[in-house]
């Protein structure tokens, strides 16, 4: 974790109004938050050496989609020691078993969980991960 004990969050979405949104509400919940509006962006960012405690991650984007993001940064040892949830519309149970095959930790259907809720499961996995 960071040095002044802020849980970092790297949020990855292409819909702007919901990456500000999820970025202002994370905060407001004392994160440090790194964004990318797209996966390619995101794993450069990973590869350029960006460390986090938590990766929020979409799964329906465009030129790449979260899934092929773990697929290329899980081997490559990218998300070591990051607990990584996707945040998606989709809810079909093949694509939760997918997202979790890849190195997901969990798997929130943005549909049912307000912000709040995103930030309160988040934290709940974060402390389930790091005993205070």
């Amino acid at each position: 974790m960071d040095p002044n004990n802020k849980p970092k969050i790297f949020i990855i979405d292409d819909d702007s109004f919901l990456l500000d949104m999820y970025a202002l509400k994370f905060s407001q919940s004392g994160f440090d938050v790194e964004t990318a509006s797209n996966a390619m962006i995101a794993l450069e960012k990973l590869r350029g050496g960006l460390k986090t405690d938590v990766m929020l991650l979409d799964i329906i984007m465009p030129e790449m989609d979260g899934f092929q993001l773990l697929e290329q940064a899980g081997p490559a040892g990218l998300l070591k020691n990051i607990l990584v949830v996707t945040l998606s519309n989709r809810g079909q149970q093949s694509d939760i078993e997918h997202g979790k095959k890849l190195g997901a930790q969990d798997y929130i259907v943005k549909a049912t969980f307000t912000p709040t809720e995103v930030v309160t499961r988040v934290k709940s996995l974060l402390s389930a991960k790091k005993p205070v």
